[in-house]
C-alpha cells in the first residue's frame, strides 16, 4: 500500500508545528509579561511607555547582574548601553555652529546661531543634562538635539555641561562643574566672544540638571563676585529634595516609568556617595523622623501639607516616623545641603533668584518637588510660570525626538521653548 506524503511526513510535521507553536505561545505571554505593567488611564500612550519602560528594567537588570558579580559598576552598564545608541559628534549645520570646548576645566559642547550678522547680540542658555547625576551626555542624542533646536529656535548660544558623572565623582563635584561652567561663561569677555547679550542668559536642566540648575542660580544670584547673573531659570521637571520619598506624587507614582521611587532613591544615594543599605530607611522617611531635632527647621521647608494644593495630596497622609535612624544624617551631610536640595535654600536666597519656570508632569514621582518650590518662590515673591502636563511622565521631553516620539514629550518642549522666546 503507498502512503501520500501527508501520511508520511504529517507527524513529524505536525508535531514539529506544534512545538513551534507552543515556544512562540510561551515567549508571547512572558514578553506580555514582561512588557505590560499597569499605568495611570491618562498617561500619553500607555503602550508606546510599557514597551519602553520594558526595555529600559531589561538594561537595569543587566547592571544590576554585572554589578552583583563584580564585573562593574551598574551605571557603566546604563551608560555603555546609551552610549550605543548614539554619542554625536559637533557636526556644524545650515545657520548653527557646533564646537567641543572646555570652560573653567569643564567640557562644554556650544551650540551658535548664526541667523544674525556678526556682532549682533543673541540670547544665551546654559543647559544642564539629566540623568540622576549619573547617567547622560551633552553629547548623547536626545540632548544634542535639544540644544541644537533651542539654539536655532532662539537664535541664541547655548552651553551644554558636560560635567562630570557617579559613580566615579559624587557631590559636590556635579555642583561644582556646572557652576564653575556658568560662571565662566558669565564673564563679560567671554560673553562678548560669543556675542551673547548679557542681559538675556538663562540656566535650564531637567531632572538631576534641574536639580543643578535651580542650585547653581540660587548660588549666582547671591555671588557679589558675579556680576552678571541669569535673566531666568527653565526647570524641567526638577529633583529638589531628598528628605520626603513619600510625597503625594512619590506614593502615586512610585511604579510609573521610566524614574520609579526606588531608582531615584538610588540615584541620591549613589550621588551623596552614601551607603546603599539606607534605601529602605529612606523608604520610610527614618531620615527625617520627629525625634531628629537638626531637621525640624528644614522638615518645615519640604511640608507639603501646606505647600500643595489639596487637589494634589488627594487621600494621601504625612509619613513621618516617630523614632528613626539619626546615624544616616551624620554619615550623609549632604542631605540637608540646599546645593545638593534647592528646596531647602532659606528665603533670604529665593528672594534673589532669577523668574522661573517649572515644568511637571502629572505621572512623576518629583511632580511634588516642582509644585513645593514654584510655591517657595512665590511666596518669596518670585514670578513662577508653571506647565502642568496630565499625561505626562518622567522624561518625556527626552522623546520629542527620533525614534521614540510621544506627543507629549513634542507638545512640552515646543511650550518650554515657546516660554524662553517670550521671557529670555
Amino acid at each position: 500500500m503507498i502512503q501520500s506524503p501527508s501520511e508520511v511526513f504529517g507527524g513529524p510535521v505536525q508535531k514539529t508545528m506544534k512545538r513551534l507553536f507552543a515556544v512562540t505561545l510561551i515567549l508571547t505571554i512572558a514578553f506580555a509579561y514582561f512588557i505590560y505593567i499597569p499605568l495611570p488611564s491618562t498617561v500619553s500612550e500607555p503602550w508606546k511607555l510599557m514597551i519602553l519602560a520594558g526595555t529600559f528594567r531589561g538594561f537595569m537588570q543587566m547592571g544590576t547582574v554585572a554589578h552583583t558579580l563584580g564585573l562593574t559598576h551598574h551605571t557603566d552598564v546604563l551608560n555603555l548601553v546609551a552610549s550605543s545608541f548614539g554619542l554625536l559628534g559637533s557636526e556644524s549645520s545650515e545657520n548653527l555652529r557646533v564646537s567641543d570646548t572646555a570652560f573653567a576645566g569643564v567640557e562644554v559642547r556650544v551650540f551658535q546661531s548664526t541667523l544674525r550678522e556678526a556682532g549682533e547680540l543673541k540670547r544665551g542658555v546654559v543647559y544642564i543634562h539629566g540623568g540622576g547625576w549619573a547617567l547622560g551626555s551633552a553629547r548623547s542624542g536626545s540632548y544634542d538635539c535639544l540644544c541644537r533646536k533651542l539654539a536655532k529656535d532662539l537664535d541664541a548660544v547655548v552651553v551644554s555641561v558636560e560635567y562630570r558623572l557617579a559613580p566615579d565623582v559624587h557631590f559636590p563635584v556635579q555642583y561644582d562643574d556646572v557652576l564653575q561652567a556658568s560662571r565662566h561663561f558669565l564673564q563679560p569677555e567671554v560673553l562678548a566672544q560669543y556675542s551673547v547679550d548679557p542681559d538675556r542668559v538663562a540656566v535650564s536642566g531637567d531632572s538631576a540638571g534641574g536639580n543643578l540648575a535651580a542650585a547653581v542660580a540660587q548660588q549666582v544670584a547671591i555671588d557679589d563676585s558675579i556680576a552678571i547673573k541669569f535673566k531666568v531659570q527653565a526647570l524641567i521637571y526638577p529633583v529638589l529634595q531628598a528628605l520626603d520619598f513619600n510625597t503625594p506624587s512619590y506614593q502615586e507614582s512610585q511604579n510609573v516609568p521610566i524614574l520609579y521611587r526606588t531608582v531615584m532613591i538610588q540615584f541620591w544615594l549613589e550621588y551623596l556617595a552614601a551607603d546603599p543599605e539606607h534605601l529602605h530607611a529612606l523608604l520610610l522617611n527614618n531620615h527625617t523622623a520627629q525625634d531628629q531635632n537638626q531637621v525640624a527647621s528644614a522638615r518645615a521647608k519640604v511640608d507639603w501639607v501646606r505647600l500643595l494644593p489639596p487637589s494634589v495630596q488627594k487621600q494621601y497622609k504625612p509619613v513621618v516616623q516617630p523614632r528613626g535612624t539619626p546615624r544616616i544624617l551624620e554619615e550623609v551631610p549632604g542631605l540637608l545641603d540646599p546645593r545638593a536640595s534647592p528646596l531647602l535654600a532659606e528665603r533670604d536666597v529665593l528672594v534673589q533668584v532669577p523668574q522661573a519656570y517649572i515644568l511637571t508632569c502629572e505621572h512623576d514621582v518629583l511632580r511634588d518637588d516642582g509644585l513645593m518650590y514654584g510655591q517657595r518662590l512665590q511666596e518669596a515673591g518670585v514670578t513662577v510660570t508653571h506647565d502642568h502636563y496630565e499625561g505626562g511622565f518622567h522624561g518625556c521631553i527626552s522623546f520629542a525626538f527620533w525614534p521614540t516620539y510621544f506627543s507629549v514629550g513634542i507638545q512640552s518642549m515646543q511650550n518650554y521653548i515657546a516660554w524662553l522666546d517670550k521671557n529670555l
